[in-house]
């Protein structure tokens, strides 16, 4: 830990400075250049596209017919990521160069080395939230994901896997799911022993953009080897890598579905988005991320109630009432305590 504190000698700040002028200065004249390709209509017609994987100033492009195109950057389009939809134009010996990015729907954010948010991933459909039976969940855990989700305004779909392992009552974890679907989040159960509930995952997946989060061990590699049989070995190495802490990538990726009998259907994958969770939230996001909360947020007796043991709190008369469980409460209640620590 010391060691990544130590401040750099004037030498070695030297040689960083000098690196980073030398890839401005490649971009400055990379840009040039396209501009000037451009101008004399070296490069084709404007053309839609969508970012399947980033590579500093290296994009792979989809195109219209799904085929994947090497892009590179202009100058002032920093900050793509996987998911992006972009306006492309086509050049040389299957090249192109991207002139612009169209507005997000949605974008998945992680913070960097520094504790910054940055974006990782856009146009997400929805977040499918993994967990199993074994290792158990805890519903704080799953609640911390829910909220994470609502903050990011993406859709969250719970799907409890290796059911396999659940008792034939359900038990604690099948009353757990109910409460879930009470609140209307969608639940899938599945596991891999038999496939039982894959043909739902499909079809929940079916014309959206898709990532996956969840703990490790709860078989989210093993899911999306399924989904994707083409791309096993790629991802299997990918979650390898993940697992044994190293860094061969970190790039996300989107992948198509259209070859695992699911329609129009993208996944976006990467380690660094598998361990999404809650980051850099306030009070009053973690607030909003308990929709069953929304009916009775502002009705208070004190603007500035905590909702801990302040008179005439809406959320505590709801939880009193039975119409907010007492346990996802208490689960609200954790998840600010670690705020606040």
């Amino acid at each position: 830990m010391a060691m990544s504190k130590r401040k750099l000698s004037r030498q070695q700040q030297w040689r960083v400075e000098k690196v980073q002028a030398e890839r401005a200065q490649r971009a400055e004249k990379r840009d040039v250049q396209d501009a000037e390709k451009l101008a004399a209509g070296e490069y084709g017609a404007e053309q839609p596209g969508r970012v399947v994987a980033h590579f500093g100033r290296t994009l792979e492009v989809r195109n219209s017919e799904n085929e994947p195109v090497r892009c590179h950057l202009r100058a002032n389009l920093d900050g793509l990521v996987t998911g992006d939809r972009v306006i492309w134009r086509a050049g040389q010996e299957g090249s192109g160069v991207v002139v612009a990015r169209e507005e997000r729907d949605s974008v998945l954010k992680r913070p960097d080395a520094r504790g910054l948010l940055k974006p990782v991933a856009a146009n997400i459909d929805q977040l499918l939230i993994v967990f199993a039976v074994e290792p158990a969940p805890h519903a704080n855990l799953i609640d911390r994901y829910l909220v994470a989700a609502e903050a990011t305004g993406i859709a969250p779909v719970l799907v409890l896997n290796k059911t396999d392992l659940l008792p034939e009552d359900g038990g604690e974890l099948g009353k757990l799911l109910e409460r879930y679907s009470a609140l209307g989040y969608p639940v899938i159960r599945t596991t891999i022993a038999t496939t039982s509930g894959l043909d739902e995952l499909r079809g929940q997946l079916e014309g959206r953009t898709s990532v996956f989060v969840g703990q490790s061990g709860v078989g989210k590699s093993s899911l999306i080897d399924l989904l994707l049989p083409d791309e096993n070995l790629r991802i299997g190495a990918l979650s390898e890598d993940s697992r044994k802490g190293t860094h061969t990538t970190t790039t996300a990726r989107l992948y198509t579905m259209s070859r695992a009998e699911v329609a129009d259907g993208d996944l976006i994958d990467s380690p660094g988005i598998r361990e999404f969770g809650l980051v850099h939230l306030n009070e009053q996001e973690v607030t909003d991320g308990f929709i069953e909360f929304h009916d009775y947020i502002g009705h208070c007796r004190f603007r500035d109630c905590r909702h801990r043991n302040e008179p005439g709190c809406a959320l505590l008369a709801a939880v009193e009432a039975g119409k907010i469980h007492p346990a996802r409460f208490a689960s609200y209640r954790r998840i600010l305590d670690s705020l606040d620590g």
